[in-house]
């Protein structure tokens, strides 16, 4: 068995309070009892939390912690990532009870892109509830989301992925981000043992400087990524990509930046795979329809005035 699921995130911020504001307003998800060393934690469903959000002097995407079968899986994979040669801390009893798990370790790939694995995920007590009426997440079996990432030594990165932690190849691209002439960016998108397109990616490029590209959520329609947009355009947060629709996942949704400078896409109707039995595919392009990025419509800008 590989990987489950993604669990969790971790983020460090200098701003926790514009943090909660935009995870429990923009998001609408719920906010839990703090945890005992003062970090803030959210849910989205019954898993006690699904954002650990750390105080900090800076605002960086610390780590995703992964969720495997068992602890004889937990182990085999501790050991083949040691033998690759990447660090392997394990959770003191207090980590364990932090993360609400029953074990976990934490490593880097080769990147240096922060990552936990765990088994023995426990619940809350108490039922999910919005505070501003986002009735539930899309989770379950099919984990949190998904986390991006970048590599700027790609293949490096993927072989440990793939090789060493049993991700699976869903979706392997080459996209012209810069135009037709420009050297193509490689990405790979990776799914777990679940049917989620994709539970981690990463592009061929330099680390950003909050640490990670995005992590998704998924609601359960249109409707309410329709109102998390109006949310977002409400209190003037940046949008980082506007509606659009992907062909790889299928997700149709929008990306806004976080607090801390890297973005959450908030989509729904994502594709369901058959971890089984999935061929790899190689899309030529990264959306369907719509998806004007910032950064591409900052160029277009730039265009228009050079050319008045």
């Amino acid at each position: 068995m590989g990987v489950k699921a993604l669990g969790y995130v971790v983020i460090e911020t200098a701003q926790p309070e514009k943090w909660d504001h935009f995870l429990t307003q923009i998001a609408g998800v719920m906010r839990a009892p703090d945890a005992a060393d003062g970090a803030a934690l959210y849910r989205i469903d019954q898993r006690p939390f699904r954002f650990r959000i750390e105080r900090s002097t800076r605002d960086w995407f610390k780590l995703a912690g992964y969720e495997v079968s068992d602890g004889n899986a937990l182990e085999t994979l501790a050991s083949a990532i040691r033998t690759s040669g990447r660090p392997v801390d394990e959770f003191s009893a207090q980590d364990c009870v932090s993360r609400g798990v029953a074990a976990g370790f934490r490593t880097s790939d080769p990147a240096g892109n922060g990552l936990e694995f765990f088994h023995g995920d426990s619940r809350a007590d108490t039922p999910f509830i919005s505070p501003i009426g986002v009735p539930d997440f899309v989770t379950g079996e099919m984990g949190m989301g998904h986390a991006v990432f970048s590599a700027p030594n790609f293949q490096e990165v993927l072989a440990f992925h793939r090789d060493v932690v049993g991700f699976h190849e869903t979706d392997m691209p080459a996209f012209h981000l810069m135009g037709p002439e420009a050297p193509p960016m490689h990405f790979a998108f990776l799914h777990a043992d679940n049917g989620r397109h994709h539970s981690i990616a990463f592009g061929e490029g330099p680390i950003p400087p909050s640490g990670a590209v995005h992590i998704m959520l998924e609601y359960p329609n249109l409707v309410e990524v329709g109102k998390a947009h109006d949310r977002m355009k409400q209190f003037g947060y940046a949008e980082s990509a506007t509606f659009g629709q992907h062909f790889n996942d299928q997700t149709v949704g929008f990306y806004v930046q976080t607090p801390s400078g890297f973005d959450l896409e908030l989509g729904c109707d994502s594709l369901v795979i058959d971890p089984a039995n999935w061929q790899v595919t190689r899309h030529e392009g990264i959306s369907i329809w719509g998806h004007e990025w910032a950064w591409q419509k900052a160029m277009k800008d730039q265009q228009a005035q050079a050319a008045e």
